[in-house]
Order: structure tokens, then sequence, then C-alpha cells
């Protein structure tokens, strides 16, 4: 039996979000780890024995990467009770306000990320076109296999690992490309976008992101910016200027890092501030896979003459 909103009915759970029940609940001890961005959507890493991991309802609908693979998993995720055995890296969607029921035979790691359903509703709609995706989507439970997930949810992990907990902004087009690859396994695919934003709308938005470069600025702030929905937004900013909104943002504070070390005596430290990043090592990381040198490196290259940057 699908998924549906009539099977749930029930007391408001003792846990507000997947988050705060793998923090507090019984399953804590198996955290690895843990990072959310404001709200938007937390990401976890837990490492079990073998046994019950069913939960209890939350308000969340949650994807799920198998590290591992297992040898037997059953239970029920939203979608009708199944048995079967897992391989690494498939995937699986547990529906919101569902209590699931899963039991594994043998150990097991799996990195989740939880969309808190108050923060995605609106994208879900807007990604369903105006169907009632979450309600009927054949999704949830299923065990599947998807390129395109493996991918967004890899560079997301990437981007965590060298950044900390995701910017609003990371967060928020990472979660829209996860949801549009699930709308389409779903059976509800969007349209093909069609053309990219008004060149007002386009100016508008690089001069907002260039005045607020130091700021943790949100998708939906840009978003709003151009008067658009920030489901559309992210797809017709990517047409536009060629990337989407994270990778524009994360090279324009490398430029704007570069120039600070080679026009100013800043530290390293207060350059990271400079360009939104929360620390010297931060800053770092990033600047590396952008200029493949640390910016210590490059100040001493670009004030000495004698040598040569290679600027990738």
């Amino acid at each position: 039996m699908a998924y549906s909103p009539a099977n749930t009915a029930m007391p408001l759970p003792a846990h507000s979000s997947f988050a705060q029940w793998h923090r507090d609940g019984r399953h804590a001890s198996y955290v690895r780890t843990m990072k959310s961005a404001g709200g938007i959507l937390d990401i976890l890493e837990v490492q079990r024995p073998p046994g019950d991991m069913s939960r209890p309802a939350l308000p969340d609908i949650v994807l799920v990467e198998d590290m591992l693979g297992c040898t037997r998993v059953r239970g029920d995720l939203g979608g009708g009770r199944f048995d079967l055995t897992t391989r690494k890296g498939t995937f699986a969607l547990a529906a919101p306000n569902f209590a699931t029921a899963v039991i594994n035979e043998g150990s097991h790691r799996l990195r989740s990320l939880a969309f808190p359903l108050a923060q995605w509703q609106g994208v879900l709609d807007e990604a369903a076109d105006g169907r009632s995706w979450m309600d009927s989507s054949g999704i949830y439970g299923r065990v599947f296999e998807s390129s395109a997930i493996q991918s967004a949810l890899g560079k997301l992990w990437a981007l965590c690992e060298a950044e900390g907990a995701p910017s609003r902004l990371l967060a928020r087009a990472g979660g829209c490309e996860i949801f549009a690859e699930l709308c389409r396994l779903g059976g509800a695919p969007f349209a093909p976008v069609r053309g990219g934003l008004a060149p007002w709308a386009e100016r508008r938005c690089l001069e907002l992101i260039r005045a607020r470069l130091a700021e943790d600025i949100s998708l939906d702030d840009l978003a709003a910016e151009a008067k658009l929905s920030t489901f559309h937004f992210a797809r017709m900013f990517k047409h536009s200027v060629g990337v989407p909104p994270r990778v524009y943002v994360a090279r324009l504070r490398v430029e704007k890092a570069c120039e600070l070390l080679e026009m100013t005596d800043l530290s390293v430290t207060e350059i990271a501030q400079e360009v939104g990043y929360s620390s010297n090592q931060v800053l770092a990381r990033v600047f590396a896979q952008h200029r493949r040198m640390s910016p210590t490196d490059y100040r001493r290259a670009v004030r000495n003459p004698t040598r040569s940057i290679t600027m990738q």
C-alpha cells in the first residue's frame, strides 16, 4: 500500500525532527557525523550493528544511502512491506510522518539527508507542477539506484567536509537538485527549463551576491530578488550564468580573496571573514581547490615578480 496521510493520524512525535531523534533518541550513539544548515536540511552518517533501526513518525522526508550493502533488510518506510538485500550505493526514501519499521540482519553504515517537510513543501509542489507528489509517489520505501542523486549527494558531502556545515545556499540548491531527480523517479517529471533569467533579474541577483558576499546568503533571497520561486530560479540561474548559484558564489569568493591577498595586508583569517568563510582553514581548503595552492603561497607569489602563478 502506498503512503497516504490518512495512514499517519497519530499523536505528535516526542522528537521534532529526524536530526533531534538521532541526537537524543536511542540511536544517538551510532551517529558518526551530523551537519545541519539553518533548519533547511540535516546530513547524517550512522554506523549500526545488526538489529532493529525502527523509529517514530517524524516530519521529515529522509533519503538514505547504503554505504556498505546489507545481507538482508526488512520493514516498511511508508510504501508497504519489503524484504530484500541491498547493494552498496543504493538509496531508499522514507515518507514523512510515518513510523518506520526496519530490521537489518547485518552491520550497516548509512548516509542520510533529512528534509524538514515545512521547509520543502513549497519546492515539492513546484517540482511536481501542482500534482500531489508527496502523497502519491510510488518511490517511498523502494530501493533504487541513481547516478544523478549519488553525484549530487557526493558533491554535497564533499563540500560539507571542506566547509563545515553547509551554507543555506548550498543546502537549498543541493536539495532542489536531488528533489528534481526524485520527482522524475517517482513519476512526476518536471518540464525542462525553457529559458534563463530576464536581463534585469540576472543583473540584480549578481549585484546582490557581490554586495552580500560575506553573508550566508540563501537561494530563497536570490529567488525573491528575481521574483521567482526557489525551485525554478535555481534552474534558470544555471541556464543564464552557466553554473549553479553555489558554484558562482564560490568562484566569486575566491576571486575576492585573491584581490585582498594581492592588494592588502589583511591576515588570511580576516580575508576569510571578508569573503564569507568561517575560518582561515575553510578558506584554505576552498582556495586550494580553485588555485592549487594555499592563500599564503598565492600572496607570496603575486608579491614576488620572479615567481609565476598557474591560474586554474
